[in-house]
């Protein structure tokens, strides 16, 4: 492994994970977008205070904005600024990107949902998929699976009584 990547390998540190998205839609692609933020939101992600359950995002004239996602403010923060926590922030990601995305969610009825904010290097990324919402059935559905599973792997590992 050469020493720039074995550099960059721990550099990849998950800030904030939407675990109620899995449950609430049903996932499909993937996109890593970069966040526009000011200087006191980033000091305060440094110090965990950033939270993505409750958010969404948006596209307006074009572009792609991030509504609901909470970054609290450390009490330190500069005094001149007026910090708003849930303020809209700006996603960036390329014009092709974009204009798919814009296809999706306008023709196909997608949603776009953030599953987690994680740095990459010294920058903050959010991972947004494209999301169908699911049906109560469909999550107990997912649930009863689930449940499955887990008694699957219990007798697995214990081995199989009625042998």
């Amino acid at each position: 492994m050469s020493k720039k990547a074995a550099k960059n390998s721990g550099t990849d540190k998950t800030i904030a994970l939407n675990r109620r998205a899995r449950h609430e839609y049903a996932l499909g692609d993937r996109f890593e977008a970069g966040l526009s933020l000011q200087g006191w939101e980033l000091k305060a992600i440094r110090a965990g205070r950033a939270n993505i359950s409750e958010s969404y995002a948006v596209i307006r004239g074009g572009e792609l904005f991030l509504f609901g996602a909470q970054i609290t403010p450390l009490i330190s923060a500069s005094t001149h600024v007026l910090a708003d926590d849930r303020r809209t922030r700006k996603l960036l990601l390329h014009r092709h990107e974009i204009d798919r995305l814009i296809g999706r969610v306008e023709r196909e009825g997608y949603t776009l949902v953030p599953t987690a904010m994680y740095w990459k290097g010294n920058k903050v990324k959010l991972e947004l998929a494209l999301a169908k919402g699911k049906q109560s059935h469909d999550k107990r559905a997912t649930e009863k699976e689930r449940d499955w599973n887990r008694e699957k792997q219990r007798v697995m590992r214990r081995g199989n009584p009625h042998a």
